[in-house]
């Protein structure tokens, strides 16, 4: 069997890092494909000022966060970039979902604002999407950008202690549940970012 090929993520987020591996865990556990892939966190990671996440895009987002953080291994780096897409709000939280109520606030005051905006509105105007990019560098050069999202709405109130985030309010008509209310299988199965990265992972499997 082949050594694991070490994948480094361009974060500080412990929860999408603990997501991401075990995404690349369970997928060597299925994949017909020889390579087997182990996410590590990026060494020296905040040795660098940190990168400021400020265009309109996710894409421009993820891209220009691997690219920065590339500098630190001739490796495979991946950074991602998603959020919390409301329509009806004019598409917020969007790009500043982590920072919707400022930059020093809980996930509980980003909830709370987030209720507030969408109080007493019906329900076609709750629907909401996940949206996750995932930018993929090697040797300082990109190779792959690729995106993935999850339909769902915004409950009325949080419901479920997993996850983080906005996971207690994103609910899955499909499955009766909020992302909060999921075993840690099944987000991997159903997110936006499992998604996006069950793609990555294939894509890097390819024949160089």
């Amino acid at each position: 069997m082949h050594a694991p090929v070490k994948i480094y993520f361009a974060s500080s987020n412990a929860g999408k890092l603990a997501e991401f591996r075990a995404l690349a865990e369970s997928e060597a556990g299925r994949a017909s494909s020889p390579t087997i892939f182990r996410v590590e966190a990026l060494q020296r990671f905040e040795s660098l000022t940190p990168f400021e996440e400020n265009a309109p895009t996710f894409g421009e987002n993820a891209l220009g966060k691997a690219l920065y953080y590339s500098q630190l291994s001739d490796g495979i780096v991946f950074a991602d970039d998603s959020g919390l897409v409301v329509p009806a709000l004019g598409g917020a939280p969007g790009v500043h979902s982590a920072r919707y109520a400022g930059p020093d606030a809980t996930s509980a005051d980003r909830i709370n604002k987030l209720l507030q905006q969408l109080a007493g509105k019906p329900c076609q105007e709750r629907a909401a999407y996940f949206c996750c990019v995932i930018a993929v560098i090697r040797q300082g050069l990109p190779i792959a950008v690729i995106s993935n999202r999850v339909d769902g709405e915004i409950l009325e109130a949080a419901r479920g202690t997993g996850g983080f985030g906005y996971d207690p309010i994103f609910y899955l008509p499909a499955l009766d549940k909020t992302f909060a209310e999921l075993t840690p299988e099944e987000k991997n199965l159903h997110s936006h970012r499992g998604k996006a990265f069950r793609r990555v992972l294939s894509f890097l499997a390819l024949p160089s």
